[in-house]
């Protein structure tokens, strides 16, 4: 079965690439054209035929008869007069091959060096022409560059909706009912081993042979022909099957991940919003509650904040917190009337602001080894363990005014609100 998959699924692949495939079986393999062009509707386009019947007449009379005669006069003229009708009318057109009549006429252009495609055609099928340059030379240039371009045309039949004839179903129903049968003989097979089955619990344990009997999107058949050599121990899948369940597990994480994400924020919205979040806090910060590894969590905290701004965040804005005293500094300045004198005096004005860098380096100074001598001065633990417990208390206080609760809660349901659509928009 697995053998017959394959040759259906090779049958298959044929007919979808029959048509863009046909002029290579008409140049090597024109048996394949003589026996399937029916199935397609394909037929002799009698336009480009009579063309090429016309110049097999006119070898032929040119042959018995010479150039010159008055029966080769006549071909060259029917000849000029298909040509014009096949540039207006353009047989290639049903055949979805424009490109060739486009090619012919760039050919023979180019051949009698004349820009316009009709009167270069008058001029390759005169006898002032062939007998110029020479019959047997241009006959080689027709049967080269031109003849191929046009012996490949085709015309494609209708049926009566109006659509190209497509007999193909005549060929894959054989497929069809075969697979058909053997589905319902393993659907059957199921059954009978695993009576708790339905008929449709038992088909769908055999999904992959459904695609088997559909008569289109027939290039979906190599899903089950590859589970099928799978199962026949042809090749191994193992590997693609493994890649696929993970990535199908991951899938499946990915979206659950985000639904419980968007659920989180959803409930942590509405706990804000109801007031559970705020009474929390503040039962926690006034409750003595249970200590489980003996470390104040809070105060660790704390501590750790403090490290980090005093050894990482205040080096890299000690300039701006500078700037900021500066200017603090030249607004008092500016607004005493003693220093308004004094900037008068010649020789005094830019005194002031030397005076203020000075005091505002050694300011920011002193307060930076302050901090840093309380960080690292055992005794400063007991003094930052106090603060947090006081900063705490007063949090706490803080957490019991009405208006505070009210902002705080309306802050967080906002910030959640962005955070959910920051994320979403993220998703998509």
């Amino acid at each position: 079965m697995a053998i017959i998959a394959s040759i259906g699924l090779i049958v298959a692949i044929f007919d979808l690439t029959y048509l863009s495939s046909r002029d290579f079986y008409f140049r090597n393999l024109p048996v394949v054209i003589q026996q399937y062009d029916r199935y397609k509707g394909i037929e002799i386009h009698r336009e480009t035929e009579r063309y090429l019947n016309a110049v097999e007449q006119l070898k032929l009379t040119v042959k018995q008869t010479g150039l010159a005669s008055a029966q080769t006069k006549s071909w060259l003229q029917e000849l000029d007069i298909l040509s014009v009708s096949m540039i207006q009318n353009n047989p290639f057109q049903v055949a979805g091959k424009t490109g060739n009549l486009e090619k012919i006429k760039n050919e023979v252009r180019d051949r009698v060096q004349n820009q316009s495609a009709k009167g270069a055609f008058q001029t390759f099928w005169s006898q002032e022409y062939l007998t110029k340059v020479g019959w047997d030379r241009e006959l080689k240039f027709y049967e080269q560059k031109v003849k191929p371009l046009i012996v490949t045309n085709y015309y494609r039949r209708l049926d009566e909706s109006g659509n190209y004839i497509d007999l193909f179903w005549q060929i894959d129903i054989i497929f069809i009912g075969i697979f058909a049968v053997e589905l319902l003989g393993r659907t059957y097979y199921i059954r009978r081993h695993h009576r708790n089955l339905s008929w449709q619990q038992a088909i769908i344990r055999r999904w992959y042979d459904l695609i088997l009997l559909f008569p289109f999107f027939q290039f979906l058949r190599i899903i089950p022909v590859l589970i099928r050599w799978h199962q026949a121990k042809l090749v191994n899948l193992d590997v693609v099957q493994s890649e696929l369940n993970r990535l199908l597990v991951g899938q499946i994480i990915n979206e659950l991940t985000d639904a419980v994400v968007i659920q989180v924020l959803q409930q942590t919205q509405g706990a804000v919003k109801q007031g559970q979040i705020t009474r929390i806090i503040s039962s926690y910060l006034k409750t003595p509650h249970i200590d489980l590894n003996n470390v104040n969590e809070i105060e660790v905290l704390f501590e750790l904040i403090l490290e980090i701004i005093v050894y990482r965040v205040i080096p890299k804005v000690q300039p701006d917190l500078e700037a900021i005293f500066r200017h603090l500094f030249n607004k008092a300045l500016l607004e005493s009337p003693a220093y308004r004198n004094l900037k008068m005096l010649p020789g005094i004005g830019e005194l002031p602001a030397q005076a203020i860098d000075r005091v505002v380096k050694e300011i920011s100074g002193s307060i930076y080894t302050a901090l840093t001598k309380i960080l690292e001065d055992p005794d400063s633990g007991k003094l930052s363990r106090r603060l947090a417990e006081n900063l705490t208390q007063s949090i706490g206080d803080e957490m019991q005014r009405g208006q505070t609760v009210i902002k705080i809660e309306s802050l967080l349901y906002d910030l959640l609100e962005e955070v959910k659509a920051t994320y979403n928009s993220k998703e998509i």
